[in-house]
């Protein structure tokens, strides 16, 4: 039982290592651009970049390889990030549909509408997407979920990865040290405020629904030896669609449906959750009745 825990936490002695480091690296970097960037950003920023650095030792301890992480050889790899793209529109999409059904979702008309316009934004919206997809997967269904896997059973390395997924969205400040006030600590301040975000039972709607979305990428990646590229592709599906609802359309904050999703970012939710639970344990039912009739032939 003692090595679970010790497992299980040790992802967070890392989150809160590259976090510290952030808070002091943050500090010089805000005072060296005199305060020109908010240093709760700049933190946020350093400490993905430094978990993105902690994959390089991490590997290296865990003797891990690429297919231990899960990527394939690159001509297969990026056909998974395409397959996985086209899993992550049709999973996402029923639930734009719904929204713009219900009257969740309604058109700006404040954007101008031209073909120009919104070229360059889907353009824009799957760089960013395919950005974030690649360093979140890397991080969490990658390195994350591997060295999980390799000490704990899969479904405790399932959802610990997804609790970890879901709390880094959270963790973050919103007060704005002037820089004036910037001490060599404010940034140990932030990091106390975005601990506690995370905690906040406001966020616990869009907690389970992020909770749920890094479980349905984890079922992805633990069913396939080589299935990372399927992981990124799918994640940047739904990362490319949410930042083109956020284009096209504004939450109707007056609807009587508005509870089926969270402040957050009007999308993730419980109308989220139940949807992909729903195609999480329908996958396994279907695995087991599959299994179940191969074996009666």
């Amino acid at each position: 039982m003692s090595r679970y825990i010790i497992n299980s936490i040790m992802p967070l002695l890392v989150l809160l290592a590259a976090a510290s480091l952030a808070c002091i690296v943050g500090y010089f970097i805000f005072q060296g651009i005199d305060g020109q960037l908010p240093l709760s950003k700049i933190i946020t920023k350093s400490t993905q970049l430094f978990l993105v650095l902690s994959i390089f030792p991490a590997v290296a301890y865990l003797k891990f390889n690429k297919s231990d992480l899960g990527f394939a050889a690159r001509a297969v790899f990026l056909k998974q990030v395409l397959q996985g793209f086209g899993l992550g529109f049709i999973t996402l999409m029923p639930i734009f549909i719904t929204l713009y059904i219900l009257g969740i979702d309604v058109v700006d008309q404040s954007e101008p509408w031209t073909a120009g316009f919104i070229v360059k934004k889907i353009m824009l919206s799957l760089l960013l997407a395919l950005l974030i997809a690649a360093f979140e997967e890397s991080v969490f269904r990658g390195v994350l979920l591997a060295g999980l896997k390799k000490n704990l059973p899969v479904i405790a390395a399932i959802l610990i990865s997804s609790i970890y997924y879901a709390a880094l969205h959270f963790l973050d400040s919103k007060t704005e040290i002037p820089f004036q006030q910037a001490q060599l600590l404010s940034g140990f301040t932030l990091l106390g405020e975005a601990l506690a975000n995370v905690l906040s039972p406001k966020n616990a709607s869009a907690f389970l629904s992020l909770l749920v979305v890094g479980a349905f990428l984890a079922v992805i990646r633990t069913q396939a030896k080589e299935s990372l590229g399927l992981c990124i592709g799918c994640h940047a599906g739904w990362v490319w669609q949410i930042k083109m609802s956020g284009t096209l359309f504004n939450p109707n904050l007056n609807s009587e449906y508005l509870y089926l999703v969270s402040s957050y970012n009007y999308v993730v939710g419980p109308l989220v959750t139940g949807w992909l639970s729903t195609a999480i344990i329908g996958y396994y039912v279907y695995k087991k009745y599959s299994k179940s009739s191969f074996v009666q032939h």
